[in-house]
């Protein structure tokens, strides 16, 4: 049976509305479908009746609600006049195509472009903030042929835009440049970072009328605040995350930016980022000021109350990419300024990482808005400035003397001055605690680790002695000398149950940044390469419409155009400069059939086979994520794009990866909004991407 939306209207009494035992399950209901009662009844009280709308959801869910939701009808004259400025702006873009400010221009074209073409204009207003854009657009394309570009000495609220290196598209983010900052002087300034909430509606027309016409939460004094996009509404992760990191780099080069006074801040959705930043980098900032939202899986998702699918094993294994719970030691030499409502459920986010902090001895500043739900009290907004302006004064630590590191993921692998090199073991946890002194470093915790990397920069070099020691699992090893610039970098490798100095030995092994699973392809640059011969059976319509269905996903959840060529059009420069998407199979796909002796899994035209297991190739097909082959600082993907789906997009805190390393899927299962059909068979790669 297909799924149906089917909406009741409660008449209730004032006198029920704490006592009947049913409405906590009627607010869940309503916000599991993203209706907010608490927000969205207000100003329709009648006297003594409240309306409630409550959502019913039928279990079958094969027609998942939309996200982001198909917009209004553009009528054929603002159709028009809107097609009119698009074709004056390309225009103008096609003089100034290699102008390295390209992207400030193209934002406002990509903006109006696609909200047109993919009916997502929301609502009337929209259409004027488009037009406005557009003339904005042109405007700063025209003064670009001229040599000249205001906008970049511009203060107040300022849109900008850069290339992303995940697909090439250019995307924006807002700025807020304060009236004291002189673009002719040499004074670095104050950053804050503030992440949004959650919008499903916020296209990018909308979000840069908001950044061109409102400052935002906070606007501290002699600060520059930054509202990335983030590409759309998913929590600030994965192509969500580089973004953010893309955004700041950009305005690094073209703002003069204190490095030890950069903060992370954000509230609701943007709460659960700044948790995630935190814990992930958490040596880039100042400090962090997180505001609701949620920082784990399995007991936020409880308590939103919805029905959800059961996890399977290897998907509660990959919570560990994002739990921020399990991340929590990283704090250690950050400030933390947590705020939640008193009577807020989004509380729970503070409350679960107060908890984690304990746990490592770790206190947690947590102010609390009196009788406040999902919103910040004003009261608190000034402490809650105090202590942020505070910690910022301080700057950040950029050596301090302990640091204590947990993660679960190469993806995290640096801490201050540690860098973790190998793990033992993928996605469980890796820890170290270490000191120094200046007569060396001291390891008082090492686990799961295999190699790793000490360093100071230039003029950092904390030791007085000539031969710092290292002291490591009961070992003492002399470390290098400090070099004559007063920089020093030690590199350890465990071998045989002893440490010593060294590297890993070379191979094919999961390292930084190379180490999955599937999603992590798409936090870099990638390339989808289509098969260049059909595949008239089973597989190969299961294979088209996955891929045709990736392409739309892309661009609606992370608002790119992902790139695509044929497989008899790959070169040399693609192979080096892109994570390969490859669909299809050894027969239809001349890329893949190339590299399909080297995998570790075999497949062929009849067989797919995993270790001892064999499954019918005409009625399976194989996801999985590799190094690639033909260059192995690049990853090859087959038949996969980012591995959550449709059902995922309604909360934020179930976009997570579904699926591990590798996966067989059988094919007589349909493709769903929970996954691509049946997963027979699925599990990770071992630390040299060998099957387990």
């Amino acid at each position: 049976m297909p799924r149906h939306q089917i909406e009741f209207i409660f008449w209730i009494k004032p006198a029920s509305v704490k006592s009947d035992p049913a409405l906590p399950r009627v607010f869940n209901a309503c916000q599991k479908c993203n209706f907010h009662p608490s927000k969205q009844v207000s100003g329709v009280i009648m006297r003594w009746l409240i309306p409630i709308f409550f959502c019913l959801s039928f279990a079958s869910a094969q027609e998942i609600r939309r996200i982001p939701p198909i917009g209004i009808k553009v009528s054929p004259e603002d159709q028009a006049l809107l097609k009119k400025g698009l074709a004056n702006l390309k225009e103008a873009m096609e003089a100034i195509s290699e102008h390295p400010l390209l992207p400030d221009v193209e934002i406002f074209y990509k903006g109006a472009h696609d909200a047109l073409k993919h009916q997502e204009f929301q609502k009337p207003n929209e259409l004027n903030f488009a037009k406005a854009q557009l003339k904005e657009g042109l405007a700063r394309a025209k003064s670009l042929q001229k040599g000249e570009a205001p906008w970049t000495k511009q203060t107040g609220l300022v849109v900008r835009g850069f290339r992303s290196d995940i697909d090439g598209s250019a995307q924006p983010y807002g700025l807020v440049i304060p009236k004291s900052y002189d673009f002719a002087g040499d004074r670095s300034h104050r950053l804050d970072f503030w992440f949004h909430g959650r919008d499903d509606k916020v296209n990018e027309v909308l979000f840069m009328e908001r950044r061109r016409t409102q400052a935002g939460q906070y606007k501290p004094a002699d600060t520059i605040v930054l509202h990335p996009y983030a590409r759309f509404s998913n929590a600030n992760k994965f192509a969500g995350e580089i973004d953010c990191l893309e955004a700041l780099a950009h305005a690094k080069k073209n703002y003069r930016i204190d490095d030890d006074r950069i903060s992370v801040r954000g509230f609701s959705m943007g709460g659960a980022a700044c948790w995630q930043f935190a814990v992930h980098y958490a040596d880039q900032w100042c400090v962090a000021n997180p505001g609701a939202g949620f920082s784990e899986t399995e007991e936020f998702l409880k308590m939103c109350g919805g029905q959800e699918p059961e996890a399977l094993p290897f998907q509660r294994t990959l919570w560990h990419l994002y739990d921020c719970t399990d991340y929590a030691a990283n704090l250690t030499n950050l400030p933390i300024v947590a705020y939640s409502g008193e009577i807020d459920k989004q509380k729970q986010a503070a409350d679960m990482m107060e908890t984690a902090l304990k746990k490592r001895s770790l206190p947690l500043t947590h102010i609390i808005g009196p009788k406040t739900e999902h919103k910040i009290e004003e009261g608190s907004k000034k402490e809650i400035s105090r202590l942020v302006d505070a910690a910022a004064y301080s700057g950040r630590q950029r050596f301090p003397k302990t640091v204590r590191f947990e993660t679960y993921t190469l993806r995290y692998h640096k801490l201050y001055w540690t860098r973790i090199d190998r793990m033992e073991e993928h996605w469980k946890r890796a820890y170290l605690k270490a000191s120094y002194s200046d007569q060396g470093i001291t390891f008082a915790d090492l686990k799961n680790i295999s190699a790793l990397t000490l360093s100071f920069p230039a003029k950092h070099a904390p030791f007085t002695s000539s031969a710092p020691f290292i002291k490591i699992a009961g070992q003492t090893i002399i470390g290098p000398k400090t070099n004559d610039d007063r920089s020093w970098r030690a590199q350890l490798v465990k071998e045989n149950g002893q440490w010593k100095l060294g590297t890993p030995t070379k191979g094919l092994a999961k390292h930084p940044l190379l180490q999955g699973p599937i999603d992590d392809a798409f936090m870099s640059s990638f390339l989808f390469v289509a098969p260049g011969k059909p595949s008239n059976n089973q597989f190969g319509s299961w294979e088209k419409s996955e891929r045709l269905r990736a392409i739309t996903q892309w661009r609606q959840q992370f608002r790119g155009d992902a790139r695509v060529k044929s497989d008899s059009t790959i070169t040399k420069d693609d192979i080096a400069n892109h994570n390969l998407i490859l669909w299809g199979n050894p027969s239809t796909n001349a890329i893949l059939a190339r590299i399909a002796p080297k995998l570790p899994i075999q497949w062929n035209s009849k067989t797919i086979t995993v270790g001892t297991k064999t499954y019918d190739a005409r009625k399976h097909a194989l996801i999985m994520i590799y190094p690639n082959p033909l260059n192995q600082d690049r990853y090859i993907v087959l038949n996969s794009s980012f591995t959550y789906r449709e059902f995922d997009y309604l909360n934020n805190a179930r976009q997570v990866p579904k699926l591990p390393d590798w996966a067989i899927i059988d094919l007589s299962e349909k493709p769903g909004p929970n996954r691509p059909g049946k997963i027979v068979d699925a599990g990770f790669f071992d630390e040299n991407w060998k099957l387990k």
